[in-house]
């Protein structure tokens, strides 16, 4: 599969196919000539004006309004990547890096950036080659673009920096030796258009709303589950409920359990209790919000898929060159720490029904084992969902109600926009871990249920995790049983929302 790149509409579902094909990338006939359009007018322009353009030629944030020579206009580039290069800490993941290409490529393509269309078919070719640079999780504002990630991004195309390759970490320059292809020198503007833009913290977001949206059907189907595993009354999920309060997360949640539960003969039998615990019956309220949630950030972060975020802008057909604030990421800052929590009640209220679930009632053994006391069954499983639990309840502080002036006051606002993507990414792997935690206890006490049977859907996936994880008779090590149970599920197929 080939994903021509152009000025086309970019969707989270078209990156997903590209992503999951392994799509190589090439440049349309269209983008080629914006990209080349682009260049001859930069050019042209600085052949022809002693005027001062930022970043191209002055220097950079505060020291803007330092000239600098034509002589030194290349040089100038080279040092912006060197010097931006500040950062630190754990190493951004290969399947967000490759994420961050594609975007970068995508933001370069729509011909109002200025650089040459070798600089982008370079990065089209690190990309295709699986040749992925090594970028650190700790060094943007979110403001004047995400530097300090998109200049460790930048150094490999000088033959400067680490990249990931053939399963290892290595020097660029061998690998760009490997490849045989000559290291880039940056010309005028083209380091300021790699290094500003918001790719970094939306590749993050693009990453965290793909894994949201598996998430939420998960999140859902446990829910169906634990509505079997508790006896839980099918009432809350009726439709006259819903039409009276129609968000349309709530709607389609009710309406996809129902669907989930359709002829299971546990739904159908007997209930002694009149009402069920808030974590089964408001999942539709519950679990309706976080979707609605998610799809109100999508509609958001695919806005910033299809945007120019660099400074400044360059339109070559009205003869004008920009200095904005493009870069500024607070559009990407604020959704990003609702998803952040919009997933995390997605996992209090998990949690909530594990606890439910080894408490002892509705006829389930305390802790769901055959001899409690002896054995201690899915006891500690439940204290393991309440730390990460906490823990998400800590990452769910805003990123985005923060700044700290930078650059002598040049940059004197900013959005956090990076902090609150890493730690909405931590969050979406704490919840992958929650729903596994419930998937795994609401399996166990289902057998309980026998001889009744939960859906035939239901009981067609518990029959094939059993061939991964068999049912706990006696104590083990749960951990073991968990890593399992989340690697399950990244192979199973839920059924849609409605």
């Amino acid at each position: 599969m080939t994903h021509h790149i152009s000025p086309n509409h970019l969707s989270l579902k078209l990156i997903h196919e590209i992503l999951t094909h392994q799509a190589q990338l090439s440049l349309s006939t269209e983008a080629s000539g914006l990209i080349r359009h682009c260049r001859d007018f930069l050019e042209q322009k600085l052949a022809g004006s002693d005027q001062l353009f930022y970043g191209i030629n002055t220097g950079f944030g505060s020291l803007c309004d330092v000239r600098i020579s034509e002589t030194d206009l290349e040089q100038l580039q080279h040092n912006l990547v060197v010097s931006h290069a500040a950062g630190m800490g754990d190493a951004v993941p290969q399947e967000v890096l490759r994420i961050i290409l594609l975007l970068k490529i995508q933001s370069l393509s729509y011909g109002h950036s200025g650089v040459r269309e070798a600089v982008v078919q370079r990065l089209i070719d690190f990309y295709n080659a699986d040749v992925l640079p090594v970028v650190f999780e700790l060094g943007s504002l979110g403001a004047s673009g995400d530097l300090a990630p998109l200049a460790h991004l930048s150094l490999p195309l000088i033959g400067l920096g680490e990249v990931w390759h053939e399963g290892r970490r290595q020097p660029s320059a061998d690998v760009l030796k490997k490849h045989a292809w000559q290291p880039l020198r940056f010309q005028a503007k083209e380091a300021l258009a790699l290094l500003n833009g918001t790719q970094f913290s939306a590749a993050y977001a693009t990453w965290c709303l793909l894994e949201a949206r598996r998430l939420a059907d998960l999140a859902d189907l446990n829910a169906a589950i634990g509505y079997d595993a508790f006896n839980c009354r099918l009432s809350p999920l009726d439709a006259h409920i819903h039409q009276i309060r129609p968000h349309e997360g709530q709607i389609s949640t009710a309406k996809k359990l129902l669907k989930l539960l359709e002829n299971s003969e546990i739904a159908q039998s007997n209930k002694t209790a009149v009402q069920d615990p808030y974590a089964f019956r408001c999942v539709p309220q519950v679990h309706g919000a976080s979707r609605d949630a998610i799809a109100h950030i999508e509609k958001m972060l695919v806005t910033e898929l299809n945007s120019v975020t660099d400074n400044p802008n360059l339109f070559p057909d009205d003869d004008l060159i920009v200095s904005g604030g493009n870069f500024h990421a607070q559009p990407l800052a604020l959704p990003l720490d609702y998803l952040a929590i919009a997933l995390a009640e997605l996992g209090s209220i998990s949690e909530r029904r594990v606890y439910q679930l080894i408490s002892g009632q509705r006829q389930l053994p305390p802790f769901l084992t055959d001899d409690p006391g002896l054995h201690s069954g899915m006891m500690i499983a439940q204290y393991t969902a309440a730390a990460i639990v906490s823990q998400n309840k800590t990452l769910c502080a805003p990123a985005s109600v923060d700044s700290i002036v930078s650059c002598n006051g040049q940059e004197d606002h900013v959005s956090m926009a990076a902090n609150a993507a890493t730690k909405a990414r931590r969050v979406v792997l704490n919840l992958e871990r929650l729903l596994a935690i419930e998937f795994m206890i609401g399996m166990q006490a289902l057998d309980y249920r026998r001889p009744l049977r939960s859906s035939p859907g239901i009981e067609k996936i518990k029959e094939e995790y059993r061939r991964v994880v068999p049912r706990l008779e006696a104590d083990r090590v749960l951990s073991v049983d968990l890593e399992r149970t989340v690697e399950f599920l990244k192979h199973i197929t839920t059924p849609q929302s409605p």
